[in-house]
């Protein structure tokens, strides 16, 4: 069984994120934790936000770089996030903002066969730890 993705994203959202790199150059997602914009994907221009140690890269999307802080990562580990658009106004601190869009997080339960398949690469205390 191939290696599910923690990140995806519909083609809705990479066309978007090709349009953003194309206007600001190399992009970073981080899934936001709840502060000012609520929980939504926010997309910056690559180096406008510190990643540290209490952030995991999820993957990638459109060939940019998905964080998510690693205390929000403890309750959304079972989950595959789908990064798709839709109309109206984002967080204000979002580059997509301007565009009439903003960025949404859906996701889906990983399959029991699909978490044993991260645990045996990731480890199962990754999947289990914060």
């Amino acid at each position: 069984m191939p290696l599910p993705s923690r990140v995806v994203a519909t083609e809705a959202a990479l066309a978007l994120i090709e349009r953003l790199a194309a206007k600001h150059g190399p992009l970073l997602f981080h899934q936001s934790g709840g502060c000012c914009d609520g929980s939504a994907p926010m997309c910056y221009p690559r180096g406008d936000l510190l990643i540290g140690d209490a952030d995991r890269l999820l993957g990638e999307i459109g060939g940019q770089p998905f964080y998510m802080g690693a205390a929000q990562f403890s309750y959304w580990r079972h989950t595959q996030l789908i990064i798709d658009v839709v109309p109206g106004r984002g967080g204000m601190f979002s580059l997509e903002g301007v565009e009439g869009v903003r960025f949404l997080t859906r996701s889906r339960l990983f399959t029991d066969e699909e978490h044993a398949a991260l645990a045996a690469v990731e480890g199962p205390e990754q999947l289990l730890r914060s």
